[in-house]
Order: C-alpha cells, then structure tokens, then sequence
C-alpha cells in the first residue's frame, strides 16, 4: 500500500500540509546526536507540527526498545516505559490530525506494552496512566502563536521524577516554556484541551483555580490526584 504524504491538494494549497515519508523519519532518527537522546529517559523531544504522529511514533517506538534493553525488572520496566513516553510532546494544528496523533500514540504504547509484558505482568494502571500522559502531551494548537484554535495557551505537563518511583506534574502554557517562565500554579480543565479519554468533568473551572497535582507513582497518574 502507497505510504500517504497528503490528504488532499487543498491543505497542501492551504496550510502546506505534507506527511513527512518514513524512510526520512528514519534516516533523521538514524543520525548519531538524535539516537543518543533517543536512549535517554530524561531527553524531551518536541514535534512543533506533528501531523499524525509519524515523528513521535517512530520516537516512541525506539525509546520503548531501549527500556526493554536496559531494564531487567519487569515492575521497573513497565515505570521506565511511562518515563519514556513523558519526554514526548507534539503541537499540531488540525484537529482530525492530532485526533490521530493521540490514537496513534495510544496504540503503538499498547502494541509494545502487550508484546513485552505476560498478561501476569500487565497492569491496567499503566495503560490508563499512559492514555493521561499522551493527552496531556499531544495538544491541538499553532506552535507559531503558541495558541490552541480557541485563541488559549498552550499546555503542557511537566513529568518531573521523584525520589521512591513517584513523579510530581506541573502544567505550564507553551509560551512560558519558550520564554522561560513559570508554571500555571493552576489544573487545567479536562475539556481545554483535546482529552479522548477524560470522563466529564462537572467541576466548577474556578475550583482548578491554585491548586496543584498531587505527587504519585508514575502508575497513579490517571487517578490525577490535586490539591
């Protein structure tokens, strides 16, 4: 089957719209500086215009392989496999792409996930953990104005690893990252930005107001615990 580089003449005529082909993912990925941050748990990687994902699935892809190369634990493997999937953030601007991207991501976690764990082993904590952190990562918006298409900030999570497997989330606008400001101080509303798993949320969005997450096991995360 022919690999897809557009959707149609008229987004390419409209927003430039081009996939980038596999093989150039590849050869990008391939170059010696790029593989060394691949095989990091701490390197962040940012897709500024991330289509459907073809950079980030490749990315994700590569920095599982090295979890599974380096872990001999499977309880740590599977905290090393959500560590890995936090440094990976994608901006994109149509909504039917990052719709994608977000499936895309959830899918390729689970393909690896289900084919390196025994279903003994396999904990529905961590898939569910991981379904947050993609949706929290992968933001629908225009990484030039550094806004999604509602004209709001930009928001990504920071995944910052604490001491006895436990990590600490702060959100923080795309625009205080680029600038190197502060973080919100705030919890963004489940439907501000592109959630496909988040249940409704009937909280008041004055109650998010000053509060903040509350410091979990990687595997907790889809509890998303404030205070």
């Amino acid at each position: 089957m022919p690999e897809k580089i557009i959707k149609s003449a008229d987004r390419v005529k409209d927003i430039g719209e081009v996939f980038t082909p596999k093989k150039i993912v590849d050869f990008m990925l391939d170059q010696p500086e790029i593989q060394e941050k691949v095989n990091s748990l701490t390197a962040t990687f940012l897709e500024p215009s991330a289509g459907e994902g073809a950079f980030l699935v490749e990315l994700l892809k590569r920095k599982l392989s090295f979890v599974t190369e380096q872990s001999k634990d499977m309880k740590k493997m599977q905290i090393n496999f959500l560590r890995a999937l936090s440094t990976l953030y994608g901006i994109e601007l149509m909504q039917d792409n990052v719709e994608m991207l977000v499936i895309n991501m959830v899918n390729t976690f689970r393909d690896v996930y289900f084919n390196t764990f025994s279903h003994e082993d396999q904990d529905q904590k961590v898939l569910k953990s991981a379904n947050v952190i993609i949706s929290a990562n992968m933001a629908q918006g225009n990484a030039l104005t550094r806004k999604t298409n509602t004209g709001e900030p930009i928001i990504f999570s920071e995944w910052k690893p604490l001491p006895k497997g436990k990590v600490q989330r702060t959100e923080y606008t795309f625009d205080s990252i680029v600038e190197g400001g502060n973080a919100t101080g705030t919890v963004q509303s489940e439907f501000e930005q592109l959630d496909l798993f988040a249940e409704p949320d009937n909280n008041d969005p004055e109650d998010d107001e000053n509060k903040s997450y509350v410091p979990c096991l990687w595997e907790d995360i889809y509890k998303k615990k404030i205070e």
